[in-house]
């Protein structure tokens, strides 16, 4: 299992947007599944919605972003380098995530040519899917 320290080596984000936990299964080239964690203490619970909180469907597509970032550098992008969304398809919500839930993010290569990277990914609760989407990133050392 490779922990938040690890992960920090690859991405740049950190609290309070950094929605990896935990990365516990890596196939470089192919796959990445890791863990988030979703407490009562996250920012956006206090105002999505308030008595009612609900994790944001974007935020959730973004965890699967950031462990595929951590794919793309574990499978040959440079180091230093930023990856930056082109697009995302195919999104589909299909169970809230709540405070107490812990989220399985998998994510698997579609598609790797050059700098352009196509994944596909689910965030999984409980043996059910939550959210599930095809994304399109750029890795790239260049601010876009």
């Amino acid at each position: 299992m490779m922990d938040i320290k690890w992960i920090q080596n690859f991405l740049p984000h950190r609290y309070p947007f950094l929605l990896v936990d935990r990365v516990i299964e890596i196939d470089p080239g192919k796959k990445a599944v890791g863990i988030k964690n979703v407490t009562m203490n996250e920012e956006f619970f206090q105002g999505h919605f308030p008595g009612n909180p609900i994790m944001p469907g974007v935020l959730i597509i973004e965890a699967m972003a950031q462990l595929a970032g951590v794919l793309a550098f574990n499978s040959g992008a440079n180091k230093g380098t930023s990856v930056y969304f082109l697009s995302i398809e195919k999104a589909k919500f299909r169970r809230p995530v709540v405070p107490g839930d812990q989220i399985k993010l998998e994510i698997t290569v579609s598609q790797h040519r050059g700098n352009v990277w196509k994944f596909s990914g689910s965030a999984v609760v409980d043996e059910k899917v939550a959210a599930e989407a095809e994304f399109t990133a750029m890795v790239t050392d260049r601010e876009i």
